[in-house]
């Protein structure tokens, strides 16, 4: 009996598979964790860009940008994110200002997050 015990407290079958069962959902889920967030960051530094840009169309390019709703859909042009921002014009008393924003919505499996994302730009 007692070398029965010896072996079988050797015996290393099935560890790895035990292994990964502890710490493959933790990876998994940081994985997925890290890929979400990058894209937030992406969407949020295209709608910086976009806004951006619309300022400075209105300001710069007067032919392109003539009236809020061409400023408005010059942004729109600009963003490359996912969704689809909300554009606002307004002549500021720092010149020419376009403002975005939208939510962002992450799906994380049992629960969905709503990141809300803006940006403003002001161009003389």
């Amino acid at each position: 009996m007692r070398i029965f015990l010896l072996k079988s407290w050797n015996d290393d079958r099935g560890t790895s598979a035990v292994e990964f069962a502890v710490v493959g959902p933790a990876f998994i889920a940081l994985i997925v964790g890290m890929l979400y967030s990058c894209w937030c960051l992406f969407a949020l530094g295209s709608l910086h860009y976009a806004v951006e840009q619309g300022a400075r169309c209105a300001s710069v390019r007067t032919a392109v940008c003539s009236d809020a709703g061409t400023t408005v859909a010059y942004a729109k042009k600009q963003y490359f994110g996912p969704n689809v921002p909300t554009f606002t014009y307004a002549a500021a008393a720092c010149g020419n200002s376009v403002s975005g924003s939208l939510n962002y919505s992450a799906q994380l499996g049992v629960t969905q997050v709503s990141i809300p994302l803006s940006a403003t730009a002001c161009f003389p």
